[in-house]
């Protein structure tokens, strides 16, 4: 599976900003989904994830209530929508897809991932 990540760009504070990752060679269906990103001098930090049937998702207390995942199966795309951006959201953010057999598991770091997209940046100015 190849993963494009888009949708990046500079907004301000308070604003929002709607991330795609596009996926090509195999269908988004059979794995879970996640959204990463990592800040400058700062580790990958995980945002988010979806469910292999998309029926259930995941967000860290940084993100909760202010990013959605969601996903269009038949499009094979996954999306972040990510509203009252704030400063502290400034980094490259990056789509990724797990194998897995279950319905359930959403991984929540980096390892429970097989491919990646390449990253796109989101900078939120103050």
């Amino acid at each position: 599976v190849q993963l494009q990540a888009s949708g990046g760009g500079l907004v301000q504070a308070g604003g929002s900003l709607r991330l795609s990752c596009a996926a090509s060679g195999g269908t988004i269906s059979n794995n879970v989904m996640g959204w990463f990103r990592q800040a400058p001098g700062k580790e990958r930090e995980f945002v988010g994830g979806t469910s292999r049937s998309g029926g259930i998702t995941y967000y860290p207390d940084s993100v909760k209530g202010r990013f959605t995942i969601s996903r269009e199966n038949a499009k094979n795309t996954m999306y972040l929508q990510m509203n009252s951006l704030s400063a502290e959201d400034t980094a490259v953010y990056f789509c990724a897809a797990g194998t897995t057999d279950s319905n359930y598991y959403i991984p929540r770091n980096r390892h429970g991932y097989d491919y990646w997209g390449q990253g796109t940046l989101v900078t939120v100015s103050s």
